[in-house]
């Protein structure tokens, strides 16, 4: 009788997992259906060329332009920006934390560390925009406006300095102890089989680190929203007021454009844009982290 129940429980939760995972399938099935089935108006109208190409983006103004230049400049410089601030940061302090912190220390750090990743995301957008701009930035830079790429990408490098921090530690701490006292048999340094036996051998784990952040920086809304404003320039200045996709989508949304209209549909096409670009992201730090996981036996 016992064997029979525990039979029916495994079942039961097999069943139980097979719907979440459908469930899953079907949320981003529905979710692509719709970016595409709203868009489909919109390219119809607008040439691929244009959209692409073009170089002026002004949805809401008469007459509209839709080149999507500079929204995907400003949403490339804010990334590129945050990554030159989170990489150096996160993968030196994973290497502290799995190399060389004591465990008492570790223990301590890590959990502080991850803290930054559950600070809202408008409350980095208010930092940049009261404390970074006006006292680091335009000390620095005193041309530069109040809204501005470089604080946006300051802040979102902060943001994502817990993803990458956190992965890498796992990938690193996934080497084999035995390659670490192969190295020390070898008379090399901690830093020396930190850097040439550890980072090398857990460098797959690293880049999919960075790849996944690089994800979540190219769907950050609030932040680049509040620290980089919402005028669409195409430049690659990091000292001028810029535009994200996510920050349009933002814009847009708030209640202001009728549905049905060009506008909304020009909503849905930026999206599907963004979600072709995430998407892409994480394949590749999918493929990566199989094509090239070092196999330790």
């Amino acid at each position: 009788m016992r064997r029979h129940l525990r039979n029916l429980l495994e079942r039961g939760i097999g069943v139980a997992m097979l719907i979440c995972a459908l469930l899953s399938v079907a949320t981003t099935a529905g979710i692509i259906l719709t970016l595409v089935g709203q868009s489909v108006p919109f390219f119809r109208a607008v040439p691929l060329g244009e959209f692409f190409a073009g170089r002026k983006w002004a949805p809401l103004f008469e007459p509209p332009r839709y080149g999507l230049l500079p929204l995907i400049c400003g949403t490339f410089l804010i990334t590129v920006g945050a990554l030159l601030v989170a990489v150096p940061i996160g993968v030196s302090a994973a290497l502290f934390l799995s190399e060389c912190a004591p465990r008492r220390l570790r223990d301590v750090l890590k959990p502080v560390l991850e803290i930054l990743a559950g600070v809202p995301s408008v409350v980095y957008g208010f930092f940049a925009l009261t404390f970074l701009t006006p006292n680091v930035i335009a000390k620095l830079v005193p041309s530069t406006p109040i809204f501005n790429a470089a604080s946006a990408a300051i802040v979102v490098g902060i943001m994502i300095i817990p993803t990458i921090c956190s992965l890498s530690d796992d990938a690193f701490r996934a080497v084999p102890r035995s390659l670490r006292e192969a190295g020390f048999a070898l008379s090399a340094t901690r830093f020396e089989v930190a850097g040439r036996i550890v980072l090398p051998g857990a460098a797959s784990g690293v880049v999919a680190a960075i790849l996944l952040a690089v994800g979540r920086a190219i769907g950050e809304t609030m932040a680049v929203t509040i620290a980089a404003g919402i005028k669409p320039t195409l430049t690659l200045n990091p000292f001028e007021s810029v535009q994200t996709m996510t920050a349009f989508i933002a814009e847009v949304s708030e209640g202001d454009v009728e549905a049905g209209t060009m506008a909304s549909h020009c909503l849905f096409a930026v999206g599907l844009v963004l979600f072709a670009i995430t998407l892409g992201v994480n394949l590749v730090a999918r493929w990566f982290s199989r094509r090239f996981r070092e196999v330790y036996e």
